[in-house]
């Protein structure tokens, strides 16, 4: 584990390998743990990568400030790059909060980005579509449960996080076992202060008082077009899939859509050779 200090935080992060940056960026209810697959083989194929906790997940520290508003979090994989990228711009991997991360940092930071990688989760335009979807209010019904003060807390902790079992049953495709990952995001959950932070994140999807009053030009520049080289993945057994078939529209660069059949919401788990393979192949698309 190593740590560096940026955008007024500590931040912790795993790494292995050397060579051209490559940054790993999980989502919820995860940990920088979820790449453990990913990781070695892009290590071996000579990158050096780095998977960094999130703001808010220890061992990263939490904000006193306590913004977690996306222009915030792009700021932190900005800040990231420009500090562990030896003057040099990065590869980008995300997936759930990683890719709606990544979206961010693709439109409002393309000079730090030479190619990336998106999972599980549509362009921004995309998601807002579906807001007043019933199908999708029901697949992403914690994402109003999480506005509430309080009870999602509880809820969440209840029966050893059997919530986050719920989810990770939920979103993946059926007969997927993760246990010994799942019992260490639960660990990492029973930190003080880390269950609130994560829902942070949700309490400011949709509450400007939570945004960083700060970072304004930040927040207009996340809503140009992307023309950084992008791939985006998505496992066949994800609703958001549909989502994300025709977002091909938002990107003014390279960029290509593909399903991972067998898989859901976590294709690096789920299906980690197929999706290491694909990632492999998209960087290096950039040596041809």
């Amino acid at each position: 584990m190593k740590h560096v200090s940026v955008n007024g935080l500590d931040f912790a992060y795993l790494e292995d390998g050397t060579g051209p940056l490559v940054l790993l960026l999980h989502g919820f209810p995860d940990t920088a743990g979820t790449w453990s697959h990913q990781m070695p083989a892009l290590a071996a194929a000579g990158y050096r990568v780095v998977a960094p906790y999130l703001r808010g997940y220890a061992p990263t520290g939490i904000p006193l400030s306590g913004y977690y508003d996306k222009a915030t979090l792009a700021t932190d994989v900005a800040m990231l790059i420009r500090s562990l990228g030896n003057g040099k711009p990065a590869y980008l991997v995300g997936q759930d909060w990683g890719a709606i991360i990544g979206y961010a940092v693709l439109a409002a930071f393309p000079e730090l980005v030479r190619r990336a990688v998106l999972m599980a989760v549509p362009h921004p335009v995309q998601a807002d579509k579906s807001l007043l979807e019933a199908k999708h209010v029901h697949r992403s019904f914690h994402w109003w449960f999480f506005q509430m003060a309080n009870l999602p807390e509880k809820a969440l902790a209840q029966n050893d996080f059997a919530f986050v079992d719920y989810l990770w049953d939920y979103w993946t495709a059926p007969g997927h076992v993760d246990r010994e990952h799942i019992a260490e995001i639960k660990k990492m959950l029973r930190e003080p202060g880390v269950l609130a932070a994560t829902l942070g994140y949700y309490r400011a999807m949709f509450n400007p008082q939570k945004w960083d009053p700060g970072l304004e030009e930040v927040r207009a520049l996340m809503k140009r077009p992307i023309g950084v080289p992008t791939l985006a993945l998505c496992g066949a057994e994800d609703l958001r899939a549909e989502l994300m078939v025709d977002q091909a529209r938002h990107f003014t660069g390279e960029y290509r859509f593909e399903l991972i059949d067998g898989a859901g919401h976590f294709p690096q788990r789920e299906k980690p050779v197929q999706v290491t393979q694909l990632i492999l192949e998209w960087l290096q698309k950039d040596n041809l």
